[in-house]
């Protein structure tokens, strides 16, 4: 090659160069277009294919160019990647989580299935067209990209600057340190840490003896709930995971003393309604978010502390406290306003009924991203599965799950209070000037501990006036907190512990509760009584009857309001 023709030479191998890698490059670098199912250009770098130029480098210096078959092969391979690309950046856009191959591969038929029925005939026919045609136009593509790289890594000239240009990014990506040094801006999220962690979960999952082996063991799902039988038959068991709700509003003095009125409030309905109330503390497997993480630790008794526990136990048959009460005649609900998307994977549960977002029946307007109020789910609840005095209504007993979302970060917007329960369960539940004032309330960073309290102030309230007008009167609620709030509410060096409350009219259950460690009233002692798989256990254990005449007194159970909160502002 003469001196002359190599300038020529050299930009014709840039433009080949930069046109293939541009491709692949895009191919696995794009992101979702939210919400949906579109995706979106990103000026990115993928440092996976930084790594396969230098692959595709050594392969051709130790065995010459690539054949066609095998950049074919090659090109299949590449198109999982952007498979999983696509899944990796969808997911969470439109499944409000991490991508989950062992729950999304098996509904995959099923979610396109149902698409299939409420998409026109038109777009199904030319979306189906157009997979035919264009999977395979892009297979073509993304080979001939590659024997196009393999053709310009040939070129002794260019390996030089190939090397150093891929040490240096090499260099600038292994660099990185975390809230310290940012040396990544430029390049994109790699997809190889998700195909390894999903590869880990579905051989766990499907090799004989992983999955056991890896989680820790089930509490015994062994007893008859026979001590929740009372004078008039089995007693309604709500589970509430109130959103946010940590430990903090007790240790922290200034917290604690902000919510005193609506504690003291919430205890005075307790004492009216003929009810007492027992509380501990637990340490939740995590802090600030995960919320899911806490609900299967608390159903299941498994520690879920690491999410991938988590999603292997979700590929698990262990047993539940969903499918403990359903084994014992209950009817069984998870009443979820915050889920807005499909959820395959709450099969695992096997609630009776999933009622989601739009299931529920609420028909006020919206507050928000999480649109209905929790004191118009709660009355949602109660008319649909908690009051059954119609004699059309199913009259087993329920156990009902219910996470809250109201107290859920920004903690804005806030529903008013409505006096009139009736109202929230038909369109009128707030009038379209309640919507507006309450989304017109300012947001502000420097003032979220004082929405956060806000929040648990309308949360107490609402339990407070449920308790006292309409809840049944053998219903059993339990009250746990899921996490501590994000650390700009919850405050500096706060813990992982959670509060629990028992609330019965039923002393004898509250009674085996204090025998493990509650403390009257509504303000938890300051030492947690284990993890949150430590309630799991203990609920199964005073949900059972106990030999006649162990049933010790209940003189010490109705705590004064005034005392229970003295120990929430004392020694914190």
């Amino acid at each position: 090659m003469s001196a002359a023709q190599a300038p020529r030479s050299a930009i014709a191998w840039g433009l080949r160069f930069g046109l293939a890698l541009a491709l692949l490059n895009t191919l696995l670098t794009f992101e979702n277009r939210w919400p949906g199912f579109g995706v979106l250009y990103m000026p990115r770098l993928s440092f996976e294919l930084c790594l396969m130029v230098v692959a595709l480098m050594a392969w051709v210096g130790w065995r010459g160019d690539i054949s066609r078959r095998s950049a074919g092969a090659l090109a299949v391979a590449f198109l999982v990647l952007v498979f999983v690309r696509y899944a990796n950046v969808t997911a969470p856009a439109v499944l409000g989580r991490p991508v989950n191959l062992y729950w999304d591969g098996r509904h995959t038929l099923e979610l396109l299935s149902a698409a299939g029925h409420v998409l026109p005939v038109w777009q199904v026919v030319t979306a189906l067209l157009a997979l035919m045609v264009g999977l395979p136009a892009l297979w073509w593509l993304v080979r001939a990209s590659f024997l196009s790289l393999a053709a310009c890594v040939s070129w002794p000239r260019a390996r030089p600057g190939l090397l150093a240009a891929t040490g240096a990014l090499t260099v600038s990506f292994a660099a990185y340190v975390p809230d310290s040094r940012d040396t990544r801006w430029f390049f994109s999220l790699p997809i190889t840490p998700t195909l390894v962690q999903q590869g880990a979960l579905l051989a766990r999952a499907w090799l004989p003896g992983q999955r056991h082996a890896a989680l820790s063991e089930s509490p015994a799902f062994a007893g008859d709930l026979s001590g929740l039988v009372g004078a008039q038959g089995p007693a309604d068991v709500l589970l509430v995971f109130a959103e946010s709700y940590g430990a903090s509003t007790f240790d922290q003095p200034g917290q604690a003393l902000a919510l005193r009125p609506s504690r003291d409030q919430m205890a005075d309905a307790i004492q009216a309604s003929g009810r007492a109330v027992v509380s501990a503390r637990v340490v939740a497997p995590t802090f600030g978010g995960a919320s899911w993480l806490s609900h299967a630790a608390l159903l299941s008794g498994v520690d879920t502390t690491d999410p991938a526990d988590h999603d292997l136990l979700l590929t698990s048959q262990r047993p539940t406290l969903v499918s403990h009460f359903t084994r014992h005649g209950y009817r069984t609900v998870g009443w979820m306003p915050g889920l807005k998307r499909p959820w395959p994977e709450g099969s695992f549960y096997g609630f009776e009924r999933l009622a989601d977002d739009p299931r529920l029946g609420y028909r006020g307007p919206d507050f928000g991203f999480w649109r209905i109020p929790d004191q118009a789910a709660m009355a949602l609840l109660h008319t649909q599965e908690l009051d059954r005095r119609a004699p059309e209504h199913d009259q087993r007993p329920r156990f009902a799950v219910f996470p809250t979302t109201s107290t859920h970060a920004p903690f804005h917007p806030l529903a008013p209070l409505v006096n009139d329960w009736s109202t929230l369960t038909g369109p009128q539940a707030y009038s379209a000037d309640m919507a507006r004032t309450a989304l017109a309330a300012p947001v502000s960073v420097t003032q979220t501990k004082l929405r956060y309290l806000e929040s648990l102030r309308y949360q107490n309230s609402w339990m407070a006036d449920y308790l006292r007008h309409h809840a049944p009167r053998s219903l059993v609620m339990v009250v746990v907190g899921d996490h501590q709030a994000p650390a700009l509410a919850s405050g500096a060096g706060a813990s992982w512990d959670v509060p629990v409350h028992v609330i019965s009219d039923d002393p004898a259950l509250l009674h085996r509760l204090m025998a493990r460690g509650f403390v009257p009233g509504l303000a938890p002692a300051n030492a947690s009584l284990g993890p949150m798989t430590w309630l799991t256990k203990a609920m199964l254990e005073v949900f059972d009857a106990v030999p006649a005449g162990n049933s010790p007194h209940a003189e010490h159970l109705a705590s004064p309001p005034s005392n229970a909160h003295a120990r929430s502002t004392s020694g914190t």
